[in-house]
């Protein structure tokens, strides 16, 4: 009798570089998220990859506790934000910025939807499709900045991400 072998079912694209964000993620060195972001030009190399960690020379969440700043929603919700570290997507950026490497038309591909200062930066430097595994819990400014300057994104768990001192 004849084995039947299951097809091999290649992954797309977004599901390649979104495998990559949980071994870069793991990079990391803040305990309260250790994500990671890829960007990608047009035709699908990578350009640079981040994220969340301290400056060079910077002591590190994990070594020296975390750097926590309050923050006041328009709705009156308070949340805490660690701010020793960049984040992923900032990461990525600044390591295209420092080799010298145009972002014109990439996609970014990121363990959330960014945050909102990380989406400003997206927007500035020409990245036009934002993949993101899951919903950040503070999105929504995000997600409004995207829609207005025509920036595709596309959630895959449309869950939120949890994590610690959210």
């Amino acid at each position: 009798m004849e084995e039947v072998k299951e097809k091999y079912a290649r992954p797309s694209w977004d599901e390649y570089f979104l495998n990559l964000l949980e071994p870069l993620g793991r990079r990391g060195s803040c305990d309260r998220g250790r994500s990671g972001s890829v960007i990608v030009s047009p035709h699908h190399t990578i350009l640079a990859t981040g994220y969340a960690g301290s400056p060079p020379g910077q002591p590190h969440c994990d070594e020296v506790g975390h750097l926590m700043n309050t923050v006041i929603h328009e709705d009156g919700t308070q949340s805490q934000h660690c701010v020793r570290t960049l984040h992923a997507e900032e990461n990525a950026i600044l390591q295209c910025a420092k080799d010298g490497i145009k972002l014109e038309g990439a996609t970014i591909y990121s363990k959330m939807v960014p945050c909102y200062n990380c989406a400003m930066r997206i927007l500035r430097v020409g990245i036009t499709r934002v993949v993101a595994q899951k919903r950040y819990h503070a999105d929504k400014a995000s997600m409004e900045l995207f829609a207005k300057a025509g920036v595709v994104v596309n959630v895959v768990d449309n869950t939120v991400e949890q994590y610690k001192n959210q």
